[in-house]
């Protein structure tokens, strides 16, 4: 099998047949995707078009495949959604390839702790009970998410922050404007913030992430800011300095995972926040 590479306006493909996973080339390790049998470059994506369901709707549906690189273009799957719009499925082979070594992640640099050894970490270090305020803010209506870290149910079995005994849980709930967020952090004297978004249009999730910081900024001087933390679906992890956050947690966030950062930041690990 060949290991040549080819670069070609941003892509890059890799001659030599199909069926390897991990490639080394050019001191590189390389992956294809895998859809039938491994490496074979199979790849399935969905989309929905401003378009009335029709044949020239499902050609347009192939030619926006095309033009993504995804080559021969199948449409396996096409459905009206409501007046002139169409969703689409299509499946088809690429010839892009991902390079492993330059994949950037947050990788988690603290360690999982569990509910007795947070409330120890707490107790005995920080000598008061850790205070959370937590919300949706803006139009943000969908609470899930925020629930999920915060409620006792928690998720998955796994139970939210209100069940750790040396943690003080304050749920303001959905819509909650920045200004309310700020007085009840100030009100509550909260150690943290923690914000979830869902709502996604138009970036809003990022606009609404800017404003609550800047306005936290603002209120409090840099020593007595509490540690400011966003989740939700859409959000990368990596824009935590661009959106002026102490950190943001992505989806499948556990209660757990976000106990474990607070003793790590606020008591294990105490380091003074811009």
């Amino acid at each position: 099998m060949s290991g040549r590479t080819e670069r070609s306006e941003g892509r890059e493909s890799m001659t030599g047949e199909p069926g390897v996973g991990v490639v080394e080339s050019g001191g590189k390790r390389v992956v294809r995707p895998y859809g039938d049998t491994t490496g074979d470059g199979m790849v399935q994506v969905s989309f929905t078009l401003p378009v009335p369901h029709d044949k020239r709707a499902e050609g347009a549906a192939v030619q926006l495949a095309n033009r993504m690189g995804i080559d021969p273009a199948m449409l396996v799957h096409a459905k009206p959604m409501s007046d002139g719009f169409t969703f689409f499925v299509v499946y088809g082979r690429v010839h892009h390839l991902v390079d492993l070594d330059r994949v950037q992640v947050v990788e988690r640099d603290f360690p999982l702790l569990g509910a007795k050894e947070v409330n120890a970490v707490v107790k005995q270090r920080l000598r008061r009970k850790l205070s959370v305020v937590g919300a949706c803010i803006g139009t943000d209506a969908h609470t899930v998410g925020i629930d999920a870290i915060l409620n006792v149910k928690g998720i998955a079995g796994e139970k939210g922050l209100e069940y750790y005994r040396e943690l003080k849980v304050t749920n303001l709930g959905a819509q909650v404007s920045v200004p309310e967020l700020v007085e009840a952090a100030r009100r509550e004297r909260a150690d943290a913030v923690l914000v979830s978004q869902v709502v996604t249009q138009r970036d809003a999730h990022l606009h609404n992430t800017r404003e609550m910081s800047a306005a936290f900024r603002e209120a409090l001087p840099a020593g007595k800011r509490p540690l400011l933390i966003v989740g939700g679906p859409r959000f990368d992890e990596k824009m935590t300095a661009e959106l002026g956050v102490d950190r943001i947690f992505g989806r499948g966030t556990t209660p757990g995972e976000v106990a474990s950062y607070l003793v790590h930041a606020l008591v294990t690990d105490r380091k003074a926040r811009v």
